[in-house]
């Protein structure tokens, strides 16, 4: 490195740690990184996006700061982790059933080697003098009793190999529950909604929380099965996905809830983006594979509440969580508060 390297280093990173503490962002190598590119503007695309990121939330928040870093700072292997799991459990599958075939064949060899034994054992009718035949005889014995022992060994072996394989394959679905997103929604999953909410609230940023559930939704799982309960789930997030404007991000919260963090807005205008969110919804209609018809009267129910200061995220959940149970006791697909 010269020394116009270590200098332009230097002034990056005096940049970059006031621009990560003002943001609230946790000092990981990931968010050095990310800001350190950001301070060099060596990919202007990357600053756009980062300062809107800024301008919307007021902050930078864990789960746009983890997106952005995968998609403009981190190696092609790093952004590609879930891919590279998808590989892996492919691979461990395939060596599973190759073990599962292997034990196999080593039980049927054995059990080969013995049924030949018991042949030779009842030879009789062979030109062979005794000696011969007990010769014979207790070579095989010998070779059998060997073959046997490293089966079995082989055996073992294979079975803890198996055992091993299959913790990992749990493993990797740990795993895959913990990324960013969530895998039937693609909307961000609950572990990055939790880490926003409680950046956010630290930082005491103006923003309101909306969360929604979908009414009905046993119904239409017991009417038309889980499969068709998982599509109307896709569905609403999609819809969700196409409303959400100005900085305004939608997380799966669980189940058939979802949760949207809208920044910098008041009450009343988060009101009115819910209201519109739920027309949206009740045009929704999904196609019953079994049957070929298109099934409507999908609706959710809303409860939306503004951070107040100094307010913890749990309160904040309890508080938009006991409106939507509200607007759920007035009838449904609605949006409280009124």
């Amino acid at each position: 490195m010269t020394d116009d390297d270590f200098k332009k280093s230097t002034e990056n990173l005096k940049k970059a740690v006031p621009l990560m503490m003002k943001n609230y962002v946790a000092a990981t190598p990931a968010n050095y990184a990310l800001w350190y590119t950001y301070v060099d503007n060596a990919i202007p695309q990357l600053n756009r996006e980062l300062d809107s990121v800024v301008e919307n939330f007021g902050i930078c928040p864990p789960a746009a700061s983890e997106q952005l870093y995968n998609t403009y700072v981190a190696s092609r292997t790093e952004t590609d982790m879930r891919d590279l799991r998808n590989n892996i459990e492919i691979l461990v599958n395939e060596v599973s059933r190759s073990m599962s075939d292997t034990l196999s064949d080593t039980s049927q060899f054995s059990q080969l080697i013995d049924k030949s034994f018991d042949n030779l054992e009842r030879v009789e009718d062979q030109a062979m003098s005794m000696d011969e035949v007990m010769t014979v005889i207790r070579q095989l014995v010998s070779e059998s009793r060997e073959i046997r022992h490293s089966t079995r060994f082989l055996n073992d072996q294979l079975e803890t190999a198996t055992r091993e394989i299959n913790q990992l394959k749990t493993q990797l679905a740990s795993v895959q529950q913990d990324a960013l997103f969530d895998s039937l929604t693609s909307l961000y999953n609950r572990r990055s909604f939790d880490s926003d909410l409680n950046t956010l609230c630290r930082s005491e940023q103006k923003m309101c929380l909306i969360l929604a559930d979908i009414d009905h939704f046993k119904v239409f799982n017991d009417t038309y099965g889980h499969l068709f309960g998982d599509t109307v789930i896709k569905g609403i997030a999609r819809r969700l996905q196409l409303s959400c404007r100005d900085g305004i991000q939608a997380y799966r919260f669980g189940g058939e809830e979802f949760a949207m963090i809208v920044p910098n807005k008041s009450l009343r205008i988060a009101r009115q983006f819910g209201e519109s969110l739920r027309r949206a919804v009740e045009k929704l209609s999904v196609k019953d594979r079994r049957t070929g018809k298109q099934i409507g009267n999908i609706t959710i129910s809303m409860g939306v509440a503004e951070l107040e200061q100094g307010e913890k995220g749990e309160s904040l959940i309890e508080r938009a969580d006991k409106l939507l149970y509200e607007a759920k006791e007035l009838g449904r697909n609605r949006v409280m508060p009124i």
